[in-house]
C-alpha cells in the first residue's frame, strides 16, 4: 500500500503542468459555475488567482478587500486546496475567458508539496503562460509563494528555491515578479504569528500588508 501511495504522489507530482480537475467535489463545482456567471455580470479590471491564501480574501481579508477592491471590479479565483494543475483546468475551463482585466495578481504553488523544485517551478510557469496566452492584453503580477511555518524547514526551503526560479520568469514587460514573504517574517526568519492564525494563511493583518504592499504597482497600472 505505502508503494501504491508513493507511485500516486509521484504521478501527481508530473500534473503540475497539465490541467486537473477537481469538479468532483460539490462545493469547487459550486464556486467554478458562480465565478462563471460573476464574470458576465459586468467589467472585470483586475483577478487575483491562486488557492486558499487567496480564497480566504473573503472571510478572513475580507474588511481589508472591501477597503481597498470593493470600489474596484476585482474578480476573486482563489479556490482552497489549488495546486498548480488544478488552477491550470479553471483557466482552460471559462474562468477567464470573454475578460480583458488590466492586471492578473497570481500566488500558486504552496500546495504541491509532494513535486521538485523544477516540477513545481513548471507548473507555476504553466499559469502564467496560461494567462498571457489567454489575455492579450493583461499583465500579470507573479507573487513569491508565501512562507509558512506549518510544515517545517525543509518545505521552507524548497519554496525559498522555488521563489528564486519563478523570479527568473519576469520581464518587466507583461509579467512582473514581487517578492513580500520578508514581510510576514519576524527578525529570527520565522513566520510572525501576530500575521498568520495558522503559520500558513494571513490573519487580517497579513492581508492588510499585502494588500498595502502592491497598492502601488495597481496604481501605476491604472487600477
Amino acid at each position: 500500500m505505502k508503494k501504491i501511495a508513493f507511485l500516486l504522489l509521484s504521478f501527481a507530482s508530473l500534473l503540475n503542468g497539465h490541467p486537473v480537475s477537481r469538479m468532483d467535489e460539490p462545493w469547487y463545482a459550486v464556486r467554478h459555475k458562480e465565478i462563471l456567471e460573476r464574470r458576465t455580470c459586468g467589467p472585470v479590471d483586475m483577478v487575483f488567482i491562486g488557492d486558499s491564501i487567496t480564497h480566504w480574501w473573503e472571510s478572513h481579508g475580507k474588511a481589508v478587500w472591501q477597503s481597498y477592491y470593493g470600489s474596484r471590479n476585482v474578480l476573486n479565483l482563489g479556490y482552497r486546496g489549488d495546486q498548480t494543475q488544478h488552477v491550470l483546468w479553471r483557466l482552460a475551463n471559462g474562468e477567464i475567458d470573454d475578460i480583458a482585466p488590466k492586471l492578473a495578481v497570481i500566488m500558486i504553488g504552496t500546495n504541491n508539496r509532494n513535486s521538485t523544485v523544477d516540477e513545481l517551478a513548471e507548473g507555476i510557469e504553466a499559469v502564467c503562460n496560461t494567462v498571457l496566452t489567454k489575455l492579450p492584453e493583461t499583465k500579470v503580477l507573479l507573487l513569491a509563494i508565501f512562507p509558512r511555518d506549518d510544515l517545517g524547514p525543509v518545505y521552507r526551503t524548497k519554496i525559498g528555491q522555488v521563489n528564486e526560479r519563478i523570479a527568473l520568469l519576469a520581464d518587466n514587460k507583461r509579467l512582473f515578479y514581487m517578492d513580500i514573504g520578508y514581510l510576514f517574517l519576524d527578525s529570527s526568519g520565522n513566520v510572525r504569528k501576530d500575521l498568520f492564525y495558522d503559520l500558513l494563511h494571513p490573519g487580517a493583518a497579513g492581508y492588510q500588508i499585502w494588500a498595502e504592499s502592491i497598492e502601488p504597482f495597481l496604481v501605476k497600472s491604472a487600477l
